[in-house]
């Protein structure tokens, strides 16, 4: 503890606060990258004329509420008041669309990745760059709202992502990190900036438009791992903490995204390594040694913080559906009298699909809470549907959902696995699904036929990988490459626990995929005709 006190008051310490889809998470390191203490604020999405989005004032109080319960743990723990930090970071859920007018004020709501009615403009990029773009991207947002002819396009001065703002807001710095930049428009992998000939190619394509910006003009700058990306200012300071602690002038690091906090906190960014991060999505990234064959609509190509090229299947819909059953369950305990906490429930339910059929018993879900762009649904209707000789049983029931839950992933992976045959000797999992000890790696395992270790740091999450990086970058010049620092500096005794994949796990799963992709219209009759 003495150790812990000396670290806050000369400020050997980094902060770092991510703002997922559904909390809020502010984490404070020791120089040994160690936790010292924690903060978090919960918070949902809203649909509002017709989009997914979180409002403006919410975000700053999920921050500002996740570092205030930080820094009285902190107070509490040592008895000295959080004046001072040694470097900070932000980090968020990636892509989305914000982007501010001459006042810097939002044009519109706050648009998340979430949403799913870029299709139109997605493709028409795809085709235009030779280069799959996502419809979570930022630029097809943008692109999507050119379209639409939305008035709001012609008064943009700046576009960015939820992490940029954040980070703009507190330092008056417009950048990010390379890896959430990826997230907004692709990379060049030789200059680590966004790559210019799409960059003309987007422009020759609004040109019609005649509007007074070109994408150069409002996009922010992009930085690597460890470079420095500006200082946290006198108002920035006052935002993050109103009571008047804390002191200006502290570093920040890039602004990073989920994905690449998550590749940190995995310690999966050298080729050959990969990540699974599954909580409300679920996306499956692999540091690849070559570029793949052609363009896939089902990956998408980002890059870790230091500017590697990954391969990424992402499905918008993951545990929610699955936590609302769980939800379900415990409303009807409740109303039984028996009182059983979350975590118990969880665990209990859990554990209760290993006992089911290798196939899940012939049932079939998809938990389409919104759009699903794997499998081109444009909004989502969750269901559970059976056959009249399906085995109906809790553990066939569980199953199906965990199951369900990465099924959109799994498609997208069986390409780069099968059909690229890229080499992958372990998967990396950190998020919800894999709390309960051994049931989601059991499950995971079995959808991708590899491998899934969880590693003792992977509760931490994106909040402790995004503080990691706001350390490397105090530490850069005794380490060197970003892979180097996470062997030596943060992993060098962490331990992990791998499953490895059944067979019959993995034929079962399979029999399930057959099952999941003949069921597809199903889905889509409930999407065309339940409103």
């Amino acid at each position: 503890m003495t150790n812990v006190k000396a670290m806050i008051e000369q400020g050997n310490t980094a902060l770092g606060i991510e703002l997922g889809s559904t909390r809020v998470k502010a984490v404070l390191i020791g120089e040994d990258q160690q936790m010292i203490a924690q903060g978090a604020f919960d918070w949902e999405n809203q649909l509002v004329d017709g989009f997914w989005t979180y409002d403006e004032a919410t975000i700053w109080k999920g921050i500002q509420q996740a570092y205030l319960e930080l820094a009285t743990a902190v107070k509490a723990k040592v008895d000295v008041p959080l004046t001072t930090i040694g470097s900070i970071g932000f980090s968020a859920m990636m892509h989305g669309y914000m982007v501010f007018g001459a006042d810097d004020q939002l044009l519109v709501p706050f648009r998340t990745w979430r949403n799913n009615l870029q299709e139109q403009a997605a493709n028409a990029l795809t085709d235009a760059f030779n280069y799959q773009i996502p419809q979570r991207w930022s630029i097809a947002h943008l692109y999507q709202a050119v379209l639409n002819d939305e008035a709001h396009v012609k008064d943009i001065k700046f576009q960015t992502t939820l992490a940029g703002y954040v980070h703009w807001q507190l330092t008056g710095e417009k950048t990010l990190g390379v890896g959430e930049a990826s997230g907004m428009f692709p990379i060049d992998l030789n200059t680590k900036h966004f790559n210019q000939i799409m960059i003309k190619q987007f422009d020759q394509l609004v040109e019609a438009k005649d509007y007074p910006w070109s994408l150069n003009d409002i996009l922010p700058s992009v930085k690597v791992a460890g470079e420095a990306a500006g200082i946290l200012t006198e108002a920035g300071a006052r935002r993050l903490d109103p009571s008047g602690l804390l002191k200006a002038g502290i570093p920040l690091c890039p602004p990073e995204g989920d994905a690449g906090t998550g590749m940190v906190a995995t310690n999966s960014v050298k080729p050959k390594t990969g990540n699974v991060s599954a909580g409300t999505s679920v996306f499956a990234m692999v540091v690849l040694e070559k570029e793949l064959s052609k363009v896939y609509p089902e990956i998408d190509l980002v890059t870790t913080p230091s500017g590697h090229l990954v391969a990424m299947a992402h499905s918008n819909n993951c545990t929610s559906d699955l936590n609302a059953w769980v939800a379900l369950f415990k409303e009807y305990s409740e109303t039984m009298g028996i009182e059983v906490d979350m975590e118990t429930l969880y665990g209990t339910l859990y554990r209760k699909a290993l006992e089911g059929d290798k196939d899940a018993g012939g049932l079939l879900s998809y938990g389409y809470l919104s759009g699903e762009h794997m499998t081109h649904f444009e909004e989502g209707r969750p269901l559970f549907v059976r056959g009249s000789k399906s085995v109906f049983n809790l553990a066939n029931f569980m199953r199906t959902h965990l199951y369900s839950s990465l099924g959109a992933m799994k498609i997208g992976m069986d390409i780069l696995l099968k059909a690229e045959g890229v080499s992958l000797e372990e998967m990396l999992g950190h998020g919800g699904l894999f709390k309960t000890k051994g049931v989601g790696q059991a499950m995971m395992a079995a959808a991708l036929d590899t491998p899934v270790s969880v590693m003792d740091t992977a509760g931490e999450g994106g909040a402790w990988g995004i503080a990691v990086l706001a350390e490397y970058m105090i530490q850069r010049n005794q380490y060197g490459s970003l892979d180097e620092f996470l062997t030596e500096a943060v992993f060098k005794k962490a331990t992990k626990e791998t499953v490895k994949p059944h067979p019959a796990d993995v034929e079962g799963f399979e029999v399930f995929m057959t099952r999941y992709k003949e069921g597809l219209p199903i889905e889509r009759a409930a999407v065309d005709l339940l409103n």
